[in-house]
Parts: C-alpha cells; sequence; structure tokens
C-alpha cells in the first residue's frame, strides 16, 4: 500500500506541475477527444505528442518541444500533445503503446516520428516533411535554402539529363526525413558555385563550408551520392550520443571513439588534434569522442577495461567486430594514427571477449568464445544455440524448457549423435566475427545446420514451447531429427483434492 501512495504522490506532483505549466502562454496546443480530429485533419502537417504527466522522457521532452513549437509556428506547423492518462480511449485508438509516442499528422493521416527529441532536431525534422523531396533551387533561392539546415545538398543538374534527375530524386525520397535535397538546373549558377554540371555540393556549418562530388560517368547515381553523403554529412569529428548515434551506425564505416572525460582541461586539445588525424582517415572510419563518465558501459561493451581514460577503441558497424587500443600513450593523436593506419591495412585482429572454458556437466552445452567453433560449427551436428544474458526475464522464462529440450535429445540413442543443444552468455562472450549471427535482443535462438562448409545461421521466431522448438530443428535441420515429448502422467494432469 506505501508503494502504491507513493506512486500515487508523484503522479499528483507531476500532473500538478503540468497544469502549473499549461496556464502559462504555450504554442503547444492541449487535445481533446472532442478536438483531436478536428485539429488534426484541418493541419497540412502537425506534430502530436501522446504524454503522461508521470513519464521521465516526457518531462525531459518538454521543454523542448514547448521551444520547437514556438519555432515552427512561424513555417505553419503546428505542435499539439494529448494526456494519455485523461484521454485513454483516444491514445489507444491511436495504437499508443509508450510515452512519449510522437505521430505526424498530414491532414489526419499519421506516420511515425522517427527524428531527434531536442529543439533543434524536432525543428529540422518537421522542416523536412513540410518540404517536398527536391526542392527547386535558383540564383534567387540559393541562400535561403541554404540556410534551411545545418547541412543542405544541391544537385547541379541540366535539364536535359533526365537520368541525373531522377538518380537524385530516388536519394532523396529514400532519405526524406533526414536531409534537406534541392536542384538546379541553371549553367550559370553552377559557374557561380564554381562546379561542373552534373555535380552533387554539401553545404553545411560545420568544418568546410562546401564539399563537391562529380559522377565516375557521364551521370550521377543515387549510390555514388549515398556513399559521398554518408561521409560529407558528418562532422570530421564530434561528440556522440544517443542523438546522434544512428547517423552514424547508418553508414556502415567503421566507428573510432575516443572516449574520455568531458570536465578533463586536456579534451579540447586532443580533440582538435583527433580532428587532422580524422581528416587522414575520412571515409574509411569515422572519429567520434565520447563521455567515458556516462557512458562507461559502452567502453566495457567494446572491450575497454572501463576504469582509465582517456581510451580508444574501433567498432565495425556492419558486424560488431571490436578493436580496442590496450596503450593510449601521452601521444593520443600519434597513438590513434599509428592504431588508424594498422586497422585500415587489415593489420589489426579484433578482440573476443571470452568466459572462462567451462567444464560440461549436462545435456545443454554451455559455449564460451573460446570453444565457439568446436560446439556451434560442428559439421557432423545441428545446432541449436541459445544466446542469453543471465538478467533477461524472457530467458529465466525459457530456461526449464530449454533445459528440458537439451535433456531430450541427449537421452535419445539416435538424436545425441545429430543434434546438439546450446547455449552462450552474450554478455560474457562476444560472437566471432566469422559467425554470421546478428544480436538484437535476449534470447536470441539460431539453427546451424550440418553439412561441410554450411555457414547458415537460421533464426528462430516462433512460440518458445517445446514442441515448437523440436519442430524447428526438424523443419530446418539437415538431419531432420525430432524426439517425442512424453505426455503428462496422471499424477501431472490429476487436481489435488482437499480432505474432509
Amino acid at each position: 500500500m506505501r508503494g502504491i501512495r507513493g506512486w500515487t504522490l508523484a503522479a499528483t506532483l507531476a500532473a500538478l506541475s503540468v497544469y502549473a505549466s499549461e496556464t502559462e502562454k504555450s504554442d503547444v496546443v492541449s487535445l481533446t477527444k472532442s478536438s483531436f480530429h478536428d485539429f488534426v485533419n484541418h493541419a497540412d502537417l502537425s506534430l502530436v505528442e501522446f504524454f503522461a504527466p508521470w513519464c521521465g522522457h516526457c518531462q525531459a521532452l518538454a521543454p523542448h518541444y514547448e521551444e520547437a513549437a514556438t519555432d515552427l509556428l512561424k513555417q505553419d506547423i503546428k505542435l499539439a500533445k494529448v494526456d494519455c492518462t485523461v484521454e485513454e480511449s483516444l491514445c489507444s485508438d491511436n495504437e499508443v503503446t509508450g510515452f512519449p509516442t510522437l505521430k505526424v499528422f498530414r491532414q489526419g493521416k499519421a506516420s511515425p516520428y522517427t527524428g531527434p527529441r531536442k529543439t533543434e532536431g524536432i525543428v529540422s525534422y518537421m522542416l523536412k516533411q513540410q518540404m517536398p523531396a527536391v526542392s527547386d533551387v535558383t540564383a534567387d533561392s540559393l541562400e535561403d535554402f541554404k540556410a534551411k539546415d545545418k547541412l543542405v545538398i544541391v544537385g547541379y543538374i541540366d535539364a536535359s539529363d533526365a537520368k541525373s534527375q531522377e538518380e537524385l530524386k530516388a536519394f532523396a525520397e529514400d532519405n526524406r526525413d533526414t536531409f534537406m535535397v534541392g536542384m538546379s538546373s541553371s549553367k550559370e549558377l553552377a559557374a557561380e558555385q564554381g562546379v561542373k554540371v552534373p555535380s552533387i555540393v554539401v553545404y553545411r556549418t560545420f568544418d568546410e563550408p562546401k564539399a563537391v562530388q562529380t559522377p565516375k560517368g557521364k551521370t550521377l547515381t543515387k549510390e555514388e551520392i549515398q556513399s559521398f553523403i554518408n561521409v560529407e554529412s558528418l562532422p570530421l569529428i564530434d561528440e556522440v550520443n544517443a542523438e546522434n548515434f544512428m547517423k552514424y551506425a547508418m553508414t556502415g564505416t567503421p566507428l573510432a571513439y575516443y572516449f574520455v572525460d568531458p570536465e578533463s582541461p586536456k579534451r579540447e586539445e586532443e580533440v582538435k588534434k583527433l580532428a587532422e588525424v580524422a581528416r587522414e582517415f575520412r571515409g574509411k572510419v569515422n572519429l567520434v569522442w565520447i563521455d567515458s563518465v556516462k557512458f562507461v558501459q559502452h567502453a566495457k561493451a567494446l572491450n575497454l577495461p572501463g576504469d582509465s581514460w582517456p581510451a580508444f577503441a574501433i567498432q565495425n558497424m556492419e558486424t560488431g567486430a571490436k578493436y580496442p587500443l590496450t596503450n593510449l600513450g601521452k601521444d593520443v593523436a600519434g597513438s590513434v594514427r599509428t592504431f588508424l593506419t594498422k586497422f585500415v591495412a587489415g593489420k589489426v585482429q579484433p578482440s573476443i571477449k571470452s568466459a572462462p572454458v567451462p567444464s560440461q556437466s549436462s545435456s545443454l552445452i554451455e559455449v564460451v568464445s573460446d570453444e565457439f567453433d568446436k560446439w556451434v560449427l560442428d559439421d557432423s551436428r545441428d545446432v541449436l544455440l541459445e544466446l542469453f544474458a543471465p538478467w533477461c526475464g524472457h530467458c529465466k522464462r525459457l530456461a526449464p524448457t530449454y533445459e528440458k529440450l537439451a535433456e531430450l535429445y541427449n537421452s535419445d540413442a539416435d538424436a545425441s549423435k545429430l543434434v546438439r543443444i546450446a547455449k552462450m552468455d552474450g554478455t560474457e562472450n562476444d560472437i566471432p566475427p566469422h559467425a554470421d549471427i546478428t544480436l538484437t535482443g535476449f534470447p536470441t535462438l539460431v539453427l546451424k545446420p550440418a553439412g561441410k562448409g554450411v555457414k547458415e545461421f537460421i533464426v528462430y521466431e516462433g512460440d518458445r514451447t517445446l514442441e515448437s522448438l523440436i519442430d524447428f530443428i526438424a523443419s530446418k535441420g539437415k538431419h531432420k531429427a525430432s524426439v517425442t515429448v512424453a505426455p503428462p502422467s496422471n499424477d501431472e494432469t490429476s487436481s489435488p483434492h482437499d480432505e474432509l
């Protein structure tokens, strides 16, 4: 009862805080079930936040949302909010399952908001939603277009070059939420900007103000444009955090982290030196600095000790392979340059964390990274592997079923020679780079079919019942091995009786 009262008090105080703020002038429109549909149906473009007053993430978003509403109102883009503790049915109708949920509405039609949650990011994202995928740019409008965001892209393409125009439009549609893209057919404007036709020009407010790409052939291609923008849209070096991490991840380029205490008196000087190193490896490695105090667990995940700063590590964003630099030394820039040179040349081996090799004492094989190939890449057996975490509730609920599965296969004279059931602690062991497994959460279940040279891992996405797991192994494994689940005994199925 005490816990419920505490929660009620916290929720009440939060609600009173929100109520108090709403008595002040706000450009965020508060919606109810009676006003919601009229608002979203009549606005060409609007953003609606579905929130709960007690939600910490909602409270953190609130000041940024207010500021963005004021800025965007000048562009005729309206921001609104719905209190889901009051308007429960309205939030249910809009399929709200967590807080805050933000949705973009175009004359009543909703789509998910996938942008940042800080003022500048919200404004930038919504302005992109308001504009066409590709804007016409002229000599008169170029400067205004450049001022719309920190980075804009303009294609200078001849009016007769239909192929290049199509490729730029395809790129723009794919990146509508991320970049503002314009196009000019003016040869005079291209000449004034000092570029050939066709060309792609990036205008930005960081690093060098302009970057230019000309095609390898006669026309532009979407792939060339994407590769160019992946490099030129990112600063030489920047702080990486939750707001911008996905920008780096989506490029697929290896990400090099300089872990440093943001309060360190040497941070600014070292980051400036590292920017020059980043210039040398631009397009091959992205270099960032990261708050070592806030993200110590990420440092440990990259196989750094996590107790000594500054530190440095590289992560392959496609395979997940980790390359920690164990001795950074006093010459940070020099050490990083040497390490990156070796990395780019393929002379640095990935670090693979492994728990100690255990003794196998049950039907369920406990795999560690150092013995991954021995137990999992066994050509003679179909191997079902569970990647789990000790703290994972779903893993704990699966454990009795999974152990029973291992017992069934191990106790069958024929099946035990054809199938192996195994598990590996994904928090203590890295997946070897040569194993094509993507770990997106716990538990992850994959089947490695038997067969010489077979490298495929089949992800299991069915029910986590004994029968379903057996069916999966029998249908997807090479050996098609199945085992029989014994029916419950009379003692297990009969209900207990109270004695009178």
